[in-house]
Formats: C-alpha cells, structure tokens, sequence
C-alpha cells in the first residue's frame, strides 16, 4: 500500500533527522565530512523502492529557492557568531582581498568556462554568480570553531597574529560572498530579460542592485545588530523556563533582520552577516554567546542536512542527465583551476605563508548558496536550457564538496599542525546560566 504524501513527507524528514544525529559519530577520527554522507544518503533513499516523492529542480523551483535560502540565512548567522575578530580593514585584509578580487575574477572566468562549454551567455553569467559563493558548513574543519574565550583570551590572540588565518578567511569570506553574489546574480537576470547589451541594464543595474541595495544592506545589518544585540543582552535570565529558551532571540531576531532588509530593499544576506558579527562584538565575554552559537550551529546542521540529502535525491532522480564531456570538464575547471587561481591572485602579496594562501584558495568549497542562486535565478527568468545549468551547478558542487570535504581533515591535522576539533556531542556538558 503506497504511503499518502504526507506520510512520506513524515518518513523523509525522519530519515534525515536521525542521519543528521547518527552521522556524525561515525565519522569521528575519520577523513571524512558530513556533507558528502548526506548526499550518498540521499541518493540512497530516493534510489531504493520507498515511495518517496519525485524530486525536480525546475517544477519545483519555488521550494527550492525557499528551502536554500532558509539555509543560508541560518549558516550567515552561524558564522558571523563564530567570528571573534573585530571587523578593520587591516585586520580583515584576507576578506577583502577575497571579496574584492577573488569574487569577482571567480565570476568571470567561471563565466567563461560556462560559455566554452556550451552555455548561452546569460546563463554563463549566471553559472559565474551562482558557482561565486563560498559555504561557511561544507567542510567545518577548515573554519572558524565558534566563540570562546575571554577578553584576554581576545587580546591575546591579537597580539599573536590572531585566530588561525586560514579558518578565519574561509569564514568571513564565506559570510560576505554570500550576499555579494546577488547583485551578480541580478546582472545575468537583467540580461536574460533585456538582452546582453550593456546599454539595455547598465545604469540600472550599477545605481540600484551594486550601490543602493549594498549601502542599505551594509546600514541595516549595523543598525538592527545592534537593536538586535540590546534586545538580547537586556537582563541575565534567572528562571528555568527563561534559561531553557537562551539563544532564540537570536535566532528570531536573524529572521526579523532579513526581512526587514529585504522590505528595505537592500540585500538580507549581507546584513544577516553583517547583524550577526556586530551581536559577537557587543558583549564579548557574555556567557550567552555558547547558547547562541550552539543553537545556530544545530538549526544550521539540521538544514544542511536537509538540503544535502534532497540534492542527493535530485542526483538519484536524474539531474546529471544532460551533462556533456564538456560540462563535465567546466565543473572540474571550476573548482581545481578557476578558484585557486582567482584565490592565488588575490593573495599575492598577503603576508602569510604559500601553504595557508593555497588552502585558503583551494578550500571555497561551492554548496548551499549555488542553490539558492541558481533556484531564484531560474525563478525570476527565463534562460536557456535551465537544465543543463542545474546540471551543471550540481555537478560542481558535488566535485567541490567530495574529493574537498574529504580532504579538509588530513589538510587541517598535516599542513597546518592542528587537531580536528571535536563535535560539539563529545564536549563537556553545556552549564546553564
């Protein structure tokens, strides 16, 4: 007897929750990452006879859109809380130097290679800004561990050079990148709807999705972070019930900031991002900051999850279809020369060793926000053969998330010295306030 569709949807859901809390212990002292099981978990599920429903990129691009953004949102907020550096244009050069010149030569060589292998070129302009983005959860072992520490411990690391170099990159790069590929994204639309030539959307383009929705962005993350941080930090809870709830204000004041911004006009990735590291920098020593960061982190893992074994059902279901030797190739190209080249360059010149440039250039590993680009993208207009980008986006992620995801441990524990940082399960028990 064949399951109703929502009892599939029940039996899916539970599949994936006990993955998401059963993966993890397996692959303890192990090379290996949870992304990838995720995916191969995916497949396996909806390759086997369950009766689960069908899965498809293009009829169902609304839930798509939806469900990646929903994932972004919580991993930009993950990631501004982990982030215990005080934001400087001095000691955030790596970010910039990332942002400001390995995002965009990304974009365009991507684009590039999209156009090389056979894509139009609004889609290749797509495939550069949706590929762009960088995950802050693909390989966690090579970002930032989360906040801990005092204000000596803080300044401490200062005076050292701060926290490690490389997670600190990969992680703010990751929380700024992912909003910085809109208005690229909204440049391949504008030329899916208007036509390639620059006089059709120039103007409009640079005066309203580069400056104006930027700047408001910007100014909204810093203002509602720190609406947001007063609201958070207001009194020290005393109560059992009050002290059972510590790190949903948070939470709920992320949604509240993204909507807000986007009701503004402005870019909601960016000033989630932008709230939630001002929210680190209000009370450093607050012992709310673990509550905070532990929720996030498990809201976030529990998408990740959630997404990842629904990509690997869109492979089980056929998104590899219509992929060609040449977009077979345009994937690799991406990910092992486009990247490192575009990071290599950016970082010439920074004053860290060629090891931690490479792995800061090698480790942008591609994932959630691809979804979500690619999902809205193909929402707002029509291009050519969406198929085949879809096809070719997965693949990249897969080629990013894989061979990368599993090396990320060795990398860590050989190149730069450092043990694998334990699962938040093996840690002491968490005190309450």
């Amino acid at each position: 007897m064949a399951l109703e569709f929502y009892d599939q949807v029940l039996v899916l859901l539970g599949l994936i929750i006990l993955g998401v809390g059963a993966i993890p212990r397996f692959v303890e002292n192990k090379p290996l990452t949870r992304p990838p099981i995720y995916v191969l978990f995916g497949f396996l599920i909806f390759w086997l006879p369950l009766g689960l429903p069908s899965l498809d990129p293009l009829l169902q691009g609304e839930f798509a859109e939806r469900l990646a953004e929903l994932g972004v949102i919580i991993a930009l907020m993950t990631a501004g809380l982990k982030i215990d550096r005080p934001p400087g244009l001095r000691d955030w050069a790596s970010t910039w130097r990332l942002l400001g010149i390995t995002m965009p030569l990304t974009i365009g060589l991507a684009a590039v290679v999209g156009w090389w292998a056979g894509l139009a070129i609004p889609t290749a302009v797509l495939f550069g800004a949706v590929i762009a983005p960088t995950d802050p959860v693909m390989a966690s072992e090579v970002m930032v561990e989360g906040p801990e520490g005092s204000t000596e411990d803080r300044e401490r690391e200062d005076a050292d050079g701060h926290e490690d170099e490389v997670r600190f990159a990969l992680t703010s790069e990751a929380g700024l990148n992912d909003g910085f590929a809109f208005p690229f994204t909204n440049l391949a639309v504008a030329m899916a709807i208007a036509g390639a030539a620059p006089g059709n959307w120039l103007g409009e383009w640079i005066l309203v999705d580069v400056v104006f929705r930027i700047i408001v962005a910007l100014l909204g993350g810093l203002v509602f972070g720190w609406l947001l941080a007063k609201v958070v930090f207001a009194g020290v809870p005393d109560a059992p019930m009050a002290t059972s709830v510590l790190g949903l204000q948070a939470l709920g004041g992320t949604f509240a900031v993204y909507g807000l911004i986007e009701f503004l006009g402005g870019y909601g990735f960016i000033g989630v991002f932008i709230a939630a590291t001002v929210l680190r920098n209000y009370e450093y020593d607050h012992v709310y900051y673990e509550r905070l960061h532990d929720l996030s982190e498990m809201s976030e893992q529990l998408l990740l999850g959630v997404i990842m074994t629904l990509f690997g059902g869109l492979i089980a279901h056929g998104l590899f279809a219509p992929l060609t030797w040449r977009l077979a190739v345009a994937a690799v190209l991406v990910v092992f020369v486009v990247r490192p080249l575009s990071g290599l360059v950016a970082l010439i010149g920074f004053d860290r060793s060629w090891t931690e440039r490479t792995i800061i250039s090698l480790y942008g590993l591609r994932g959630i926000g691809t979804l979500y680009y690619l999902a809205f993208g193909l929402n707002e207009a029509a291009f050519r053969d969406p198929e085949v980008i879809w096809a070719l986006s997965g693949l990249t992620i897969l080629v990013s998330v894989v061979p990368l995801g599993f090396s990320a441990t060795p990398v860590v524990e050989e190149w730069l010295g450092e043990e694998e940082p334990m699962e938040d399960w093996q840690e002491e028990p968490y005190e309450h306030v």
